[in-house]
């Protein structure tokens, strides 16, 4: 997506917000892009482009997930079926709503984002394996990065924990203090 300032009104619009599961939402995704007047697909929208079918990467300029704190925007992306967001800079709320999902988004400089768009629109289809255990991005063409991911945030991807998760892994530990500081559970 070889935009700049992607806001979250775009990433999912207001008039989808009405669900209260996590999922339904890929569908709505990029909506007043990827729709024309009709509601039929947008033949020139990059992402309903032939070769971005079943893209599990999304590549993006700076600015990323922008506007509203909504936390429908990774929903979205991840029942589209991205996994990753690749860009310059993201908003803060975005990014750490991006963990809280199971989402990665990766931070990369202007340059090696550019070098990205150059080889995605030279090589078609283009292929990029990004692997979180050794935190290395690589294609099948030479390119090869390492990015940066805190470690408990890494961790917590890794082991697939969400908020609710980390919690559950200590609960014996917060029975314990309940029990011995007389709190009724």
């Amino acid at each position: 997506m070889d935009r700049a300032n992607v806001d979250t009104d775009q990433i999912i619009p207001k008039q989808f917000l009405k669900r209260i599961e996590r999922t339904g939402f890929g569908e709505f995704l990029f909506w007043d892009w990827a729709r024309l007047d009709d509601g039929s697909p947008n033949p020139e929208f990059e992402l309903n482009r032939p070769e971005a079918a079943g893209a599990t990467i999304l590549l993006a300029r700076r600015n990323f997930g922008s506007g509203s704190s909504r936390e429908h925007a990774p929903w979205a992306l991840e029942d589209y079926g991205f996994r990753v967001v690749i860009a310059p800079s993201f908003a803060d709320i975005f990014y750490n709503n991006c963990f809280k999902n199971g989402m990665l988004p990766i931070r990369l400089s202007e340059e090696l984002v550019e070098e990205l768009f150059q080889r995605a629109a030279k090589y078609s289809p283009f292929e990029l394996e990004v692997d979180l255990e050794s935190c290395i991005m690589k294609d099948s063409h030479g390119f090869l990065v390492k990015f940066e991911v805190e470690p408990f945030r890494k961790n917590n991807l890794l082991l697939g924990l969400d908020d609710i998760g980390q919690t559950l892994m200590v609960v014996d530990k917060i029975d314990l203090y309940e029990k011995t500081h007389g709190i009724a559970s």
